[in-house]
Order: structure tokens, then sequence, then C-alpha cells
């Protein structure tokens, strides 16, 4: 489907194909020289005649608006705005080609296709400095334009933007027309392309197309999608393994997301499954393999996937050497307590350090209902540590949530009695407090750190909006749903009028290695 890069959504309602330009009859000799000569003169004269009433109609409009907005002593000001025609007769010059004073040939290297637009250097000139550049220098009312294959296939909709302001495209457009925008500076168009990729990143295609547009990103350098491509991808991991695109990732981005925490997934088994299938298929050298698997958490694994792993897997066999010291620290990680091993073992490296995993282990969903209308609360349980020696201990959390919630500098922190005030005002903002049930001598050593997902429904599909990581509550945490409208209930923050969270609770070790002086 077609998207407008405008805003308005579907076909550009003003599209229409371009018509070839009817040719002159030719010339010989001097008086062609003439005519020819002539005719660029009144040819010139009646396109900057063209565009000065344009522009005077289009200055008219904003300065109508400019008054309508501010009003005056005598009364209302109304306004009278033809911008659309001015846009429509703007588009009917580029179709038609009445007035063009240059030709672009856009010619693919290694193709015979050649395509041709007649084009008028003013408007090309007013919105791109390359342009600009190139027709000051230029000789010839024909400039030739060398362009990859698939911006050449977009070129007459880059073209349609600098007259129109507007374009519809395709995912699989997105690309090249970022490049040509960046290739001749059109900032315009370059940011709304980014802004439509990073608000498209959840849509569905064939082949995938998140890690496609980061490798993109990165050679563009274009730090925001490149950002928007990765963050999508570590929060969503999951649905991207299953993807087709997994397994054409690159190296660079394969290594980047595996040694990233916040990664949000089932397990670290289904990790290392994805990995294996992708060093299966794309063959790395042995330094590649080695570092990739070396960043998995096999500690994060039960040792019973542990012991399978080391007798069914063909690439941990081919490569066990290179991860035999992380598989054994891993054993021992899982036969002693996690406060034992603290005193030999830096347990604050990534090998012992928890993802965020969406096992049932470690976390519970809470689907809030109608979030502004009262507290809420619920309790769930999770293992007390990824550790074997834990496997069977469990710990009992209560979390609340409240829709405005008072935050602690306004409110006094005790009642009478000593109690909490559990104190709610109109104005507060949304927080949610996660406690454990009981208090146990098992957690000496050990930090939970929560980790809240907040779900949207963005394309169809369910995916991870945002993350917040906090000790206790998320009053730690300034900006818990700071922009979320909950009251209104079309809100990007929720599905079906009701906000989806997943709760997650990592254990993190404190490592208590004696320094020595």
């Amino acid at each position: 489907m077609s998207v407008c890069v405008c805003g308005r959504g579907g076909p550009c309602p003003t599209f229409r194909q371009q018509k070839p330009l009817a040719r002159l009859p030719r010339q010989d000799g001097q008086n062609a020289g003439r005519g020819k000569k002539k005719m660029e003169r009144v040819v010139q004269i009646h396109v900057g005649m063209m565009f000065v009433a344009l522009c005077v109609s289009l200055q008219a409009a904003a300065a109508g608006k400019a008054d309508g907005a501010q009003g005056g002593g005598g009364g209302s000001v109304d306004t009278i705005s033809h911008s659309l025609t001015v846009v429509q007769r703007l588009e009917a010059l580029l179709v038609q080609g009445n007035g063009s004073d240059v030709s672009l040939r856009v010619e693919t290297p290694n193709a015979d296709e050649v395509k041709v637009i007649q084009v008028h250097s003013l408007v090309l000139t007013l919105q791109s400095p390359v342009f600009e550049e190139i027709l000051l220098s230029r000789n010839s009312s024909t400039l030739v334009l060398k362009e990859s294959s698939d911006c050449a296939a977009v070129f007459d909709k880059f073209i349609r933007y600098l007259y129109c302001g507007e374009l519809s495209l395709r995912l699989d457009q997105a690309t090249a027309l970022h490049k040509l925008s960046t290739k001749y500076q059109v900032t315009g168009l370059q940011q709304g392309i980014t802004q439509y990729m990073t608000q498209n990143l959840a849509r569905d295609s064939p082949s995938g197309h998140v890690a496609g547009w980061y490798e993109y990103a990165l050679q563009a350098g274009d730090l925001t999608l490149r950002d928007s491509c990765l963050q999508y991808m570590a929060w969503n991991l999951s649905s991207v393994l299953q993807s087709g695109e997994w397994l054409t990732v690159s190296s660079q981005l394969l290594m980047s997301l595996l040694q990233r925490s916040d990664l949000i997934l089932q397990s670290e088994m289904e990790l290392f499954a994805a990995l294996e299938a992708w060093i299966i298929e794309n063959e790395p050298d042995s330094l590649t393999a080695e570092n990739a698997l070396r960043a998995v958490r096999y500690a994060m694994m039960p040792p019973r996937e542990l012991f399978r792993l080391q007798t069914q897997s063909s690439v941990l066999a081919r490569y066990q050497e290179s991860v035999r010291d992380l598989l054994y620290m891993s054993y021992q990680f899982h036969s002693a307590s996690p406060l034992s091993m603290a005193k030999f073992f830096d347990v604050n490296c990534s090998l012992f350090m928890p993802r965020n995993y969406l096992s049932p282990v470690w976390g519970s969903p809470w689907v809030i209902n109608n979030p502004t209308r009262d507290d809420r609360s619920t309790s769930f349980q999770t293992q007390l540590g990824p550790s074997g020696h834990d496997s069977s201990k469990r710990v009992t959390w209560n979390a609340l949530f409240s829709p405005r919630w008072l935050p602690l500098t306004l409110r006094s922190m005790y009642t009478e009695t000593g109690a909490m005030q559990p104190t709610r005002v109109e104005g507060g903002r949304p927080r949610i407090i996660i406690t454990p049930a009981t208090s146990s001598a098992d957690f000496a050593g050990v930090n939970f750190q929560k980790t809240v997902l907040v779900m949207a429904q963005q394309q169809g599909k369910t995916v991870v909006r945002h993350v917040y990581n906090f000790h206790q509550s998320t009053e730690e945490n300034g900006d818990f749903l700071a922009e979320a409208d909950l009251y209104r209930r079309t809100s990007e923050y929720l599905i079906d009028s009701s906000l989806y969270l997943h709760i997650i609770v990592k254990p993190l070790y404190q490592t208590l290695i004696a320094t020595k002086n």
C-alpha cells in the first residue's frame, strides 16, 4: 500500500502520470540558432513570471493566515487560501512540461534504461542546494545524473516532491528516497522519510526490513534511524529472531545485539538457537563465531539445557574449546550458592547478569482495564535467582498501580501510626510499586531490579513501546508514563482502552571479593 509522506495517507489524490513533451520542429543554420535563443529567452521570461505569480499567491496566503491568527482591532479576520490550487499548478508544470528549461537524464550504471524528466531550474534551485550548485555551473540544457537502479526507479517521485511537497511510497522504496534526499540535501524530505521509517518498524513485510534499514542508517550516518532500528530489535527480539531477515543480519549487528543486557526475549536458550542457525547459514570466520558464542550468557540456562547443548549442538561441538571456560563457570554457578560464588568470582560480569526474559519464571504480564479509574494491585511469583542452587526457591511480589500517585516530595511520609500514606490527588502521576511479600535471609547479596515493559499496538502488532527500570518503585524513575494520556481511549499507550504491562524481576548479585591493599 502506498503511504503519503505529507500525512494524508493512501495515494496522493493529485498524482498523474507525466506526459512527454511535444518535440519542437528542427531548424538548420543561423536562423535556427537565433530562433532557439529567442525561444529560450521567451521561455525563461514566461517561467519567471509564472513563478513570481505563484510565489506572490503563496505569500499572500501565508500573510492571510498570519493576520487571521493575530486578529485585529476592528473585528475578526477571515482567511482566503488557495494554496492547494498553487500546488496543483506547480504539479501541472511538471506533468505537462510547460516552460521547462532543463532536461534531467537519469542513467543507471550497467543498464540501458534511461529516464528523462523535463523540469524547471528555478524549482530545483529553491528546493536543493546541490541542484543549485549543479545548475549554476551547467553548460547545457540537459543534466546527466548517475543513480543506482533503486534510486532511478523512484526518481520521478523525488522530483514530484520538489514541486508539490508530498509523495507516496511503499516500505521497499523508503531507503532509495532517503538516499536521494540525503544526496541532494532536501532536508524536509530526509526528515520525513526518517520519521516514516521509525513509525513503520513493526509493519509486516515478506522478508523483513528493520535490519536492512539499520545497515543503511549506519552507512548513511542517520543516527536517529540507526538508534530507532536497534532499539526496536532489542525490545522485540523474539519476533526478529523468527523473521526471515534474521539469517541475513551482518556480523556487526549480531554482536551489537548479543552484547546488550536490555534484550527482551523468552529465554537465553531462544537466543542461542537463533545464533546457532545464523552460524550454520552464514559460515563466518572462526573469530567471528567464537566472539558471538562467547557473548551468550550460559549461566542463565538451567544445567539440563547446558547438558543438552553439549551433546546435541553441532556448532557448540565445533567451537567448544573457545567457550569451555564459560561453561565451566556456569556449572559452578549452578552448583553453589550465589553468596559463595560472590566470594571468589566477579558475579557482576555479563555471564551472571540476566537479560529481560519473558518466561513466567522471571515475571508476569499485567493487563489493567480502564487504568484511570482507581488503584489496582496484583501478586506474582518469581524464582529467587537463575542459579540451580535457587531453582526451588520462590519469591512472592506485590505490585500496586496508581494512576494519580502524589510524589514523595509533596506528601508526608508517615501517618500518626507510622504507616506509609497511600495519598492520591488529582494531577498526580501514574506509579507502580513492587515489593516482596516477605523478607528472607536468602536475599543477602542480591539486588532485585524491576523492569516494567509497556506494550503498544503498532501496525496491527503488539510491540514493546517503553521500558522502565527501577529498584522498588517507579517513583525512582521520573519519566514513568510521563507523556501518556491514559484518559484518551485512543491513546497510543493503550490497547483496547487497557494498559498492557509486563513486569520482570532481575536478580543482580553483589561481588564479595576482598580487595587487596
